[in-house]
């Protein structure tokens, strides 16, 4: 069966979270005929109750539908694609928003694994969306997914033409637009960021660019107290996101 115009997600979290969330989306499941544990038969279980269908199929031909080098775990599915967000759907989003919202602004991130770790990374920190141009950027691919363990489907995602624009669109609604720079004149625990938030991040080493360091409101930088000059970007989005989160917790605004 060909699956070339489906998109194909691999791996135990990620296809467990779709079953989960979004079994609307499964149109095919498939699990290694060689397996049989107690982590499959829960996608089997699950997979029944929303009335999914499994067929099973060998590791070599999961292995072609996941493509080369993927780590599958024995578990792959077709799914129906989700849109991104555009602008106009990140501000709906934001409307029907309770409290101050909090916003990762991913600007030049173009390894997938990158995306699906700060993906991981938000879903944790209670993120609302997580904002990525359309151009310069990863997609959110099926190795992106598989390292996201899952937070692909609980954190939306938007993808916009014009980041810039969509930065001064924000601050419109009245959030703060706070990027993340190693020449920073102040560090992230310095800050307050319990208001409504965007946080910037750019790619490692070369940073934002420079018209969406123009747009934030001010930058904040992490100490750094190594030989190392900066962190990968899902690390650094660790440091800041759990910052805010931390300040949000001990002193709502």
């Amino acid at each position: 069966m060909s699956v070339s115009r489906r998109q194909i997600v691999f791996g135990l979290h990620a296809v467990q979270a779709l079953v989960a969330n979004s079994p609307e989306r499964v149109l095919e499941l498939w699990i290694a005929a060689e397996r049989d544990d107690p982590r499959v038969r829960d996608i089997q279980k699950a997979a029944g109750e929303v009335g999914l269908g499994v067929h099973r199929a060998s590791a070599e031909a999961l292995a072609a539908m996941a493509g080369a080098g993927a780590s599958h775990q024995g578990v792959v599915a077709a799914v129906r694609p989700r849109p991104p967000l555009d602008d106009d759907g990140l501000i709906a989003l934001l409307e029907r928003r309770p409290g101050p919202p909090l916003l990762l602004v991913l600007d030049g991130v173009t390894d997938p694994h990158n995306l699906g770790a700060c993906l991981r990374t938000a879903d944790a920190a209670g993120v609302d969306a997580v904002v990525i141009p359309r151009d310069r950027s990863a997609s959110l691919d099926s190795v992106a997914r598989k390292v996201a363990v899952g937070a692909a489907e609980t954190v939306p995602l938007a993808s916009v033409t014009n980041l810039a624009r969509t930065l001064e669109g924000l601050k419109r609604q009245g959030l703060w637009v706070v990027g993340t720079a190693a020449d920073a004149p102040q560090a992230i625990y310095e800050a307050d960021l319990r208001r409504p938030l965007a946080l910037v991040l750019g790619a490692e080493g070369s940073g934002m660019r420079r018209l969406t360091r123009e747009r934030c409101d001010f930058l904040v930088g992490i100490p750094m107290a190594g030989a190392v000059a900066s962190l990968n970007v899902s690390v650094a989005a660790g440091v800041v996101l759990f910052e805010a989160s931390r300040q949000r917790r001990a002193r709502p605004a």
